[in-house]
């Protein structure tokens, strides 16, 4: 028999219930999707300084790791750099632990650690130890996100280790994501961590305070770890603290190099090269008597070298490969490193430092 009008009419308030359910269902589902508005942002100029700050509510929550999910919209307030032209050019991106204190953020910026390098951080038994283990992670794991137009998450960055120990990307290897042709090194004080980029170039980075003491004699260190014509070049300086700080530029620089051969200290010991600073040609690398031995024929002299004073308390030495040295007469003078460098507060304030009294250019 044909429905009735009351039949009809309850069956139209069922179904109006049901999309009204329906549609309250996905109102919660968007509600709970880990996309977040993008933060507003303003530049200003001061000084030859460019700031970019970003204003974000305090205490902004970061979303549950989402595996193969890209981070794009989720971390866009990380403003991209420009791209990286050549091999001969290095970006590093700084900050200073004593200047990053909340403790939401800091829990924020522990959000993006793995689980294995959260569980390194536990194992420091000082809070400053940890606080610096989380921050190093943390700025390097956003650092590489902006080289990748940021379409990858930072926590979703995997790691492998060389050999030597040193930590390489692990790119993903689907369809949608090539292998990056980035190269990266970290190195770090107490007082300021620094990451720096290089495409399609090995790259080392190595940061000293320029007030750091030894607990023994300059030269002592010195005939310990250098070579003959280095400590004697050493040995000419008369002012004490005057030697300190050549040491302390040679030694950023040599650690700067077995970085960039992905070695360390163990595989290419600082005496078995020797790092000329004053010369015509820039700061040049020649191997001594001790690199002929069996082991060491990996040593090249095709690296380019920059040395600056940064934030004015630091030495800053950086060492990236160059293979078009293979094919220069010895008499050619290689180009100069092209470096940018950023002050950093991740998913805060980026300032350009480049060009200011922040960064000195020594060689």
């Amino acid at each position: 028999m044909p429905p009735t009008a009351r039949a009809i009419s309850q069956a139209w308030r069922a179904a109006r219930s049901r999309i009204r359910m329906r549609h309250h269902h996905l109102l919660l589902r968007c509600r709970a999707m880990p996309l977040l508005p993008l933060p507003p942002r303003t530049l200003r100029v001061s000084g030859g300084l460019v700031h970019h700050r970003l204003i974000r509510c305090h205490g902004m929550p970061i979303p549950r790791r989402t595996p193969g999910v890209s981070g794009g919209r989720l971390f866009a307030s990380l403003p991209l750099p420009p791209p990286l032209q050549s091999p001969r050019e290095v970006h590093v991106w700084y900050l200073c632990p004593d200047e990053l204190n909340n403790q939401s953020q800091l829990n924020m910026y522990e959000e993006l650690l793995s689980p294995s390098e959260r569980e390194y951080a536990d194992s420091m038994k000082a809070t400053m130890l940890r606080k610096d283990v989380v921050l190093s992670r943390a700025l390097l794991r956003t650092t590489l996100s902006r080289y990748t137009g940021c379409k990858i998450d930072p926590r979703s960055f995997e790691f492998k280790k060389n050999k030597f120990g040193k930590p390489e990307v692990l790119w993903p290897l689907d369809d949608s994501t090539a292998e990056q042709p980035l190269h990266f090194n970290i190195s770090h004080t107490t007082s300021l961590i620094a990451c720096g980029i290089a495409i399609n170039a090995h790259i080392g980075i190595d940061v000293e305070e320029k007030k750091r003491n030894t607990t023994k004699n300059i030269l002592s260190l010195a005939r310990r770890y250098f070579t003959p014509s280095e400590v004697d070049s050493l040995a000419e300086i008369s002012d004490s603290d005057a030697q300190r700080k050549e040491f302390l530029k040679l030694w950023t620089l040599k650690e700067a190099y077995v970085k960039a051969l992905g070695m360390g200290f163990s595989g290419a010991p600082f005496s078995t090269f020797s790092i000329m600073l004053e010369t015509s040609k820039g700061i040049r690398i020649s191997k001594t008597s001790n690199a002929s031995r069996p082991g060491y024929d990996h040593l090249s002299e095709n690296w380019l070298f920059t040395l600056a004073e940064l934030n004015s308390s630091h030495y800053m030495s950086v060492c990236i490969e160059d293979s078009s040295r293979s094919q220069a007469g010895p008499e050619d003078s290689p180009a100069p490193v092209g470096l940018k460098v950023w002050k950093t507060v991740p998913f805060v304030e980026d300032t350009l430092v480049s060009g200011t009294e922040a960064v000195k250019l020594i060689a």
